[in-house]
């Protein structure tokens, strides 16, 4: 080896911020495997590489023993004291066995040995500066697609996005720039691997984020989020500080917030709700954009029973029972919906005048 190389250890240290002690320590241990393989031999060897001029040396170990058995790894007492008088039995002998020939093994191991582990420290950085935006969004370039994924440049490394995280009919063409949300990072044999999905509810949650700074202040926070990807999605929001709107704060001024939200999601429709400690006042709001009469709560069965006004109730349940359901995921509480007019057959309840619930809620198309 010469000084070239050694300074080229020093610049890897310095710039990919690899070990050069561990370097030396791979090549040495890979450089007896090539000496052994190269040479056909069984030898105990030891491998030492200069760690200033690079200079490489190979040392057959043996073991000082009275009767030899075996000479490629014993020798005799007599034969080590020539070598230094003071060896005793069961010491161990080094005898240089450097081959002529072996500084050209020992360029093309090492070569090998640091192309390697470059290759395994820029995995890790990857993996590393991934691993902390899982379950965050990430902005990246189509590159292509097959027939179980679309691959997305992310910069430094290609994420698969499995056609099943696709909102439905969502297509996209290479030079695509798209948003998606990171749900798996894995350190696996050939390197990191990104997971993307656009369907999960944390891109909803995320881009809240991005999008209104009172959320991203931590004034405002998200509750909760229920989302049917590329058809609905519901938002629950509470306020810590009661001089701000909680749900004005997400559509911003003339639904400037939201609707940028509606067109990153190839316009999926979203109701914002007003969070409430109260079971009743959470459950009417969730049913956005449904007017609701009356709540029942039923806390053995964690079941809230509600009522709506008779031309209220197909709104309330939704298309295939949609609003309703996005309702009950958004609460945590099963809901049953019931027209007035069910409600007095079945449970006796008369009509009032008394009006709808107040709700606090919008919906955006």
């Amino acid at each position: 080896m010469s000084m070239d190389f050694i300074e080229a250890l020093n610049e890897l240290e310095r710039e990919k911020g690899i070990s050069k002690d561990i370097l030396f320590e791979a090549i040495e241990a890979a450089l007896i495997s090539s000496y052994k393989r190269n040479f056909n031999t069984a030898q105990n060897v030891r491998v030492d590489m200069n760690r200033h001029t690079g200079a490489i040396k190979v040392y057959a170990r043996k073991l000082v023993v009275e009767e030899v058995l075996d000479p490629r790894t014993e020798i005799s007492l007599p034969a080590a004291r020539e070598i230094n008088p003071n060896f005793q039995l069961d010491d161990i002998s080094e005898i240089e066995v450097t081959p002529r020939d072996f500084g050209r093994i020992a360029a093309q191991t090492a070569k090998q040995v640091v192309t390697q582990r470059i290759r395994e420290a820029e995995r890790g950085l990857i993996y590393n500066a991934f691993v902390e935006k899982e379950e965050d969004i990430v902005t990246g370039i189509v590159q292509r697609q097959d027939q179980r994924n679309v691959y997305v440049d992310l910069g430094k490394i290609e994420a698969h996005l499995p056609l099943n995280e696709l909102m439905p009919n969502e297509k996209f063409k290479h030079g695509d720039r798209i948003k998606a949300y990171i749900t798996k990072v894995e350190n696996t044999t050939k390197g990191p691997q990104i997971l993307l999905s656009r369907t999960h509810p944390g891109l909803l949650k995320r881009l809240f984020e991005l999008e209104v700074p009172e959320i991203f202040d931590g004034v405002v926070e998200i509750r909760s989020v229920a989302r049917e990807a590329g058809f609905r999605s519901k938002i629950a929001v509470y306020s810590r500080n009661s001089e701000v709107d909680p749900v004005g704060s997400c559509v911003g001024p003339k639904g400037t917030r939201v609707q940028t939200i509606v067109g990153e999601l190839r316009g999926e429709k979203i109701d914002i709700v007003r969070y409430s400690e109260s079971v009743e006042e959470y459950v009417a709001n969730a049913l956005s954009p449904s007017k609701v009469l009356e709540v029942q709560v039923f806390e053995a069965e964690k079941m809230a029973r509600v009522i709506v006004p008779d031309y209220q109730l197909s709104l309330a349940i939704g298309i295939k029972g949609q609003n309703a359901r996005l309702a009950a995921k958004l609460t945590g509480w099963k809901i049953d919906i019931k027209s007035e007019s069910q409600a007095e057959e079945e449970f006796g309840r008369e009509k009032t005048d008394s009006g709808e619930l107040p709700q606090d809620s919008v919906s955006v198309d």
